[in-house]
């Protein structure tokens, strides 16, 4: 029998960033804090980029985190608010 990697019902965990050991909840918290380039997330990370491979990473949960805050600020449609009246 296998030993699973990750324990049930535990989050995963995922280093985007190698060079300085950054995870993605590292990277959603600097998102959250105001980052919106690759730069800024380092910076609120107190790091700087290495070799760079981390930076699609980056771009990716930017993205969408800009997704997630555009659909939280979108009007509901016309069927959603006939539903929710």
């Amino acid at each position: 029998m296998k030993t699973p990697l990750i324990r049930p019902g535990a989050e995963a965990f995922v280093i985007v960033c190698s060079c300085n050991a950054l995870s993605h909840t590292d990277i959603e918290a600097a998102i959250s804090a105001g980052a919106s380039r690759p730069a800024e997330i380092h910076a609120a990370r107190k790091c700087r980029a290495q070799c760079g491979n981390c930076v699609p990473g980056m771009l990716c949960l930017l993205r969408n985190a800009l997704k997630a805050a555009a659909m939280e600020s979108a009007p509901a449609s016309g069927a959603q608010r006939h539903h929710l009246a």
